[in-house]
């Protein structure tokens, strides 16, 4: 890779990310937590936080002096501590802990970007949790710096120092890079017409009133993590006639079947991820989102159909783009209020499930302290959201799936506004999905010796 040749311009998908954070006040965090039924090795952890300090995740976000120009990356002026909680806690306390490290103050411009610390626990093992800014990375490019910090690698670019181009110079850059992406702001505004014309009147463009009582109240989803064997997994898919990534699909379409986040006709509107990253690739979100629609019905006894609709949903995203990514060259042009609106745009409508798999996830990425955890599981969060956005937006229901130690994690996060759930509820509706498709799984932060719900 040719740094002298790199450009440090954010991506129009990086620059949407920071510009709808900062309108919305929100920080959407990527959460990584291992579990360790031993004591840790804090030389071995030191050394991992060492290396995640001189790895990708060592770069900030610089605002262009323009007020319609690109941002840029940055070298950081300063780097976050490793936290060490002294006084070990019951595992019981896990749960309210790694809520407390999701709420973290992280900043993609300001720092820190991201935030390791460890909890040990009284029976002998201990907890470590990782929280980043999606600003500065998705799930796919966070494995890679903790592949990449386990293996003990710096694999950092050298970003030019924060404040190091004077103001005329950043003036007439950025003023250049403007010029450059006329032809793609040309083309935008053609699409944002189109897709205006076909939605006007969707809770997609147009929001729903707030009307909730406690609108600013601030929000915390109820979420929850189960480990199924993934052997058994592989095994009950193919049984009926799917892939895990169907599975995974079709486990999502009937949480959302039973916590009621279904269209008119009963079918499920899944928003899927799809990783795009290549080898060198330098953005933070290198993914691009495919929607389409199942039907939950089925899915415990025959995966057939739900197979063929995601195959041709991810065919017809290789041939026609996610049409709300041709209005990204407008978003260095959109004001802050009408930021926020994109918060709207951003979704697929107010019944809308998220999905996302990050498939097997590299071994070393499980060896914090350069051991195996005997548990790892990513979670995707959002700090700061309030009661009025979650109506805005008609809640949500999120799912991460990936495999690691021999296990495959899933992580829900879930709200709806006009029938609010508990965390017990919401493990309980993912138990009752998990009885359907015969699954034994363990849901939450298992003990020293796992105890699994067998369905």
């Amino acid at each position: 890779m040719d740094l002298r040749k790199m450009s440090n311009v954010l991506d129009l998908v990086d620059q949407t990310f920071f510009r709808v954070e900062r309108a919305a006040a929100v920080t959407n965090v990527i959460h990584c937590v291992w579990v360790y039924n031993r004591p840790i090795d804090i030389d071995g952890l030191r050394q991992f936080h060492h290396h995640l300090q001189r790895g990708r995740l060592s770069r900030r976000i610089e605002r262009s002096p323009l007020p319609f120009g690109r941002h840029r990356w940055v070298s950081p002026s300063d780097q976050s501590d490793l936290e060490i909680v002294e006084t070990p806690c019951a595992r019981e306390e896990f749960d309210a802990w790694l809520n407390e490290q999701a709420n973290t103050p992280l900043d993609a411009e300001h720092g820190p970007g991201w935030h390791l610390a460890v909890l040990p626990f009284t029976d002998g093992g201990a907890g470590v949790s990782l929280v980043a800014s999606h600003c500065l990375t998705d799930a796919v490019g966070l494995c890679e710096a903790l592949a990449d910090a386990a293996c003990g690698c710096d694999n950092a670019i050298n970003w030019p120092a924060a404040g190091s181009r004077p103001r005329w110079r950043a003036l007439r850059e950025d003023t250049r890079q403007t010029v450059r992406d006329i032809p793609g702001i040309g083309r935008a505004a053609v699409a944002a017409a189109r897709f205006l014309r076909r939605n006007l009147g969707s809770a997609s463009v147009n929001p729903r009133p707030i009307l909730c009582a406690g609108a600013n109240e601030l929000v915390t989803p109820p979420s929850a993590t189960i480990f199924v064997d993934a052997d058994e997994w592989d095994t009950r898919a193919h049984s009926l006639g799917g892939t895990s990534n169907t599975l995974f699909v079709a486990l999502a379409a009937r949480l959302a079947q039973r916590v009621g986040r279904v269209t008119a006709d009963g079918s499920v509107s899944l928003t899927m991820a799809i990783n795009e990253r290549n080898a060198g690739d330098t953005r933070a979100n290198a993914i691009t989102n495919v929607d389409f629609t199942v039907d939950p019905a089925p899915a415990t006894t025959d995966l057939h159909e739900i197979r063929a609709a995601t195959k041709q949903a991810l065919i017809r995203s290789q041939a026609e783009p996610d049409e709300r990514w041709t209005l990204l060259p407008l978003v260095p042009l959109v004001s802050q209020r009408l930021g926020r609106r994109w918060v709207g745009v951003a979704t697929n409508g107010t019944t809308s499930v998220g999905s996302s798999n990050v498939g097997a996830v590299n071994p070393v990425v499980n060896r914090p302290d350069r051991t195996d955890a005997d548990h790892f599981v990513m979670r995707s969060l959002s700090a700061g959201m309030t009661k009025a956005m979650m109506h805005q937006l008609g809640g949500l229901l999120s799912l991460l799936s990936g495999r690691a130690h021999g296990r495959v994690f899933v992580s829900f996060v879930a709200y709806q506004p006009d029938r609010p759930t508990s965390t017990d509820e919401l493990q309980q509706h993912i138990s009752s999905v998990l009885s359907e498709f015969s699954l034994t799984a363990t849901i939450g932060w298992p003990c020293r010796e796992p105890v699994s719900v067998t369905q």
